[in-house]
């Protein structure tokens, strides 16, 4: 009867590693051969061009900061917080402001996602 045995398996991997190597290399190297020029006038050679990749490079300019009481008052004046939260979440109503010391409404249960509480236990 035959028995696989790990062993076995690590022994052959390597060779089977060297292997896929050896036939990703050889298929490189047939991509990457030039096909043979007709003449050496016919040949004519390749153009490169050189682009730095900094070219549209645009150092750091520091903004000049805001007082906060300022900054404060701009949070206020467009609802909080919350608004912030509904503009981050795509929420309709980006531009709507709400009195940040409104009442807030319960969430909607979402459905198919209740749990039932347990039951009270009665004290003895």
């Amino acid at each position: 009867m035959f028995h696989s045995s790990p062993t076995r398996w690590l022994a052959a991997f390597p060779a089977l590693a060297a292997f896929s190597a050896l036939a990703t290399l050889s298929a490189a190297v047939a991509v990457a051969q030039p096909a043979p020029a007709k003449s050496a006038e016919a040949a004519a050679p390749t153009v490169l061009t050189y682009k730095s990749a900094l070219e549209g490079y645009q150092p750091f300019a520091d903004e000049k900061p805001i007082p906060w009481k300022e900054a404060n008052e701009t949070v206020y004046r467009r609802g909080g917080w919350q608004a912030y939260a509904k503009e981050a979440s795509g929420g309709s109503g980006a531009g709507e402001t709400e009195s940040p010391k409104g009442t807030a409404a319960a969430p909607a249960a979402q459905p198919g996602h209740s749990m039932p509480m347990p039951a009270k236990k009665e004290k003895p």
